[in-house]
């Protein structure tokens, strides 16, 4: 049971320096559409069981390009979900806000340090963003089938998954870096999942997603 997750590649909110969250037509920048087509050749023909995609312009758009070239002829029989679950932070009075702006507000120190108890003016928790993401994660999981679980997502979503795959405290999300057009890589066959890859943005993929299962920790780390 392999999930792989999918920031979304570099926005124009990115290039502006500014915390989208959930406001409507965010599109890619240039740097955010090459990304895109790059991750048509990154993932190539991988065999996948769905595609849970968030519902915003950006995740759309980062994935479309392969999906329309690769992805659905690859795997005819399955559509893409645009799932709630998997959208961006409600950042509610902060969104649209530059983040020089906000790193000089109180609850700054907040999302660094303590970001399970911070509350976005309006807007909603990072331990309920978490709470969210992770039922959607459970659900691919009773699935049967082969090939892995596509979610295409956003920073801080991918990073309260890590974080709960790896039972860390989501205290320490910040500790994990999740890049635009990054892939990251989760195995939950077992009691305790195991990250087989993080924020990758150069790799090619393929090989790597379609090999067989890898179903054990092997001493020194295995060959």
């Amino acid at each position: 049971m392999q999930i792989v997750l999918i920031r979304h590649a570099h926005s124009q909110a990115n290039a502006q320096g500014i915390l989208s969250g959930q406001l409507p037509g965010i599109a890619l920048s240039p740097r955010g559409i090459d990304q895109s087509e790059r991750l048509v050749t990154r993932l190539g023909a991988i065999k996948i069981r769905s595609l849970h995609v968030s519902p915003l312009q950006r995740c759309r758009e980062s994935i479309s390009p392969w999906w329309e070239k690769v992805g659905s002829p690859t795997n005819p029989k399955i559509s893409l979900i645009e799932d709630e679950n998997l959208i961006e932070v409600d950042y509610g009075q902060w969104s649209g806000k530059k983040l020089s702006q906000l790193s000089r507000k109180s609850g700054w120190k907040t999302v660094q340090s303590t970001p399970s108890a911070m509350y976005f003016p309006s807007g909603e928790g990072l331990a309920a963003v978490q709470e969210r993401a992770m039922r959607s994660v459970h659900q691919v999981l009773t699935k049967k089938g082969r090939g892995s679980d596509v979610f295409v997502s956003h920073g801080d979503v991918i990073k309260s998954i890590v974080a709960s795959a790896l039972s860390m405290h989501l205290d320490d999300f910040q500790r994990i870096v999740i890049d635009p057009a990054s892939v990251t890589v989760l195995d939950f066959s077992s009691d305790k999942p195991r990250v087989l890859l993080l924020n990758d943005s150069r790799s090619d993929l393929e090989s790597f997603l379609n090999a067989p299962f890898r179903a054990r920790n092997l001493t020194g780390g295995g060959a």
